[in-house]
């Protein structure tokens, strides 16, 4: 009957129905296609702007080869990466601050999970000096950010840099107003050096800074890059990310002086060797300071950078994406290798430290 009934059909009703056939065909593709789309999971990444170069240098070669994640990422500051992680906005909150005591008892399913290890530059704008490394500590720091410390030729800053000649200018300290992780370390160099910043002001990702005269605030590390760059005679504490930033600024770079009285830059020699004084403290969890580390050539502003997650995710598919891409960044043949990590100034983690943040990956769910 249906052979009949074909037969028997006009040559244009023919080609009708194969026009709609194609239709058919050109539609279902499309909605395939649309199906497809839609199953992409979607991975927010907001937080850190010292985090934020390296995931902008891994997230492009991590789609390419997974193309069923996208991943999206955002230079927003610590404080809204891990106020975002804990609400659920953004899956990951990059932070270069542990979340507190307090926090966690608040919110007992959010991981801290190390990335990788940084560390935060002093710098300044002095003209004249900023192809030298004049030497600076915690107490002077404290002092300039507390306004105790108001000229570069105090004599505080003098007895630290012998045979230099200082000018007699004001000194602006530039300050983060972003609830940032950079606040938060450079705040613990202050605070674990100097017994009366510790108690006057203390630290966190946002802090009460002191009022002094002339101090200005910034936002962000690109911000803090800018501000430092047009501001004579400031002073600013920058990730190490930025460092190619502050090269090109042409601003000077402070060596720290470290908990053995010895000044240093940031290095990669002097980071692994705070890293090696420390790490082995690092609880299950891995919230731990690794500010003035001992030894002798130790760099003092050293940190993890972390990952805020939390560990109940919206979905399945969620969690295991999530869980995919953190493991993928935490690995010696992923995002922790040498070519990223020397790209941002970053060092590795430590074979001990990434088998404990795997440990914490895997409690995603």
């Amino acid at each position: 009957m249906k052979t009949t009934i074909a037969s028997a059909r006009p040559k244009r009703a023919t080609t009708g129905l194969k026009l709609l056939a194609a239709a058919a065909l050109a539609a279902g593709a499309l909605s395939v296609g649309s199906t497809a789309f839609a199953a992409q999971t979607q991975l927010l990444e907001t937080g850190s702007t010292l985090l934020y170069p390296l995931f902008n240098l891994w997230v492009p070669v991590y789609a390419k080869a997974h193309p069923g994640v996208r991943i999206t990422t955002q230079g927003t500051g610590s404080g809204t990466g891990i106020s975002e992680a804990i609400s659920g906005v953004a899956q990951i909150g990059a932070s270069d601050a542990y979340m507190s005591n307090a926090q966690m008892k608040v919110h007992p399913g959010m991981l801290n999970i190390p990335l990788a290890i940084s560390s935060q530059m002093v710098n300044y704008n002095v003209p004249g000096l900023n192809n030298k490394h004049l030497n600076l500590s915690g107490p002077v720091l404290a002092g300039i950010y507390s306004g105790t410390v108001k000229y570069w030729d105090d004599a505080s800053i003098r007895k630290l840099n012998p045979g230099v000649k200082l000018p007699h200018k004001m000194i602006v300290p530039v300050h983060r107003t972003d609830g940032s992780g950079d606040t938060f370390i450079f705040s613990q160099y202050l605070s674990f050096s100097t017994q009366s910043w510790n108690q006057h002001v203390g630290y966190g990702t946002t802090i009460s800074w002191p009022a002094v005269q002339g101090g200005i605030g910034a936002e962000g590390n690109p911000g803090m890059v800018n501000a430092c760059k047009t501001t004579a005679y400031c002073v600013a504490y920058i990730g190490i990310s930025y460092k190619n930033s502050t090269e090109e600024a042409k601003l000077g770079e402070a060596r720290l002086q470290n908990r053995a009285g010895k000044f240093v830059l940031p290095t990669p020699e002097t980071v692994q060797t705070a890293v090696q004084a420390t790490a082995a403290k690092t609880p299950a969890d891995e919230r731990i300071s690794l500010i003035f580390a001992p030894g002798a050539q130790s760099y003092p502003i050293i940190n993890y950078e972390y990952a805020i997650v939390n560990s109940k995710q919206p979905t399945p598919q969620h969690a295991m994406e999530l869980k995919k891409f953190l493991s993928w960044g935490i690995s010696a043949k992923g995002g922790e290798a040498s070519h990223f990590m020397r790209a941002v100034g970053f060092v590795p983690l430590p074979a001990a430290i990434a088998r404990l943040s795997e440990n914490q990956v895997a409690k995603i769910h």
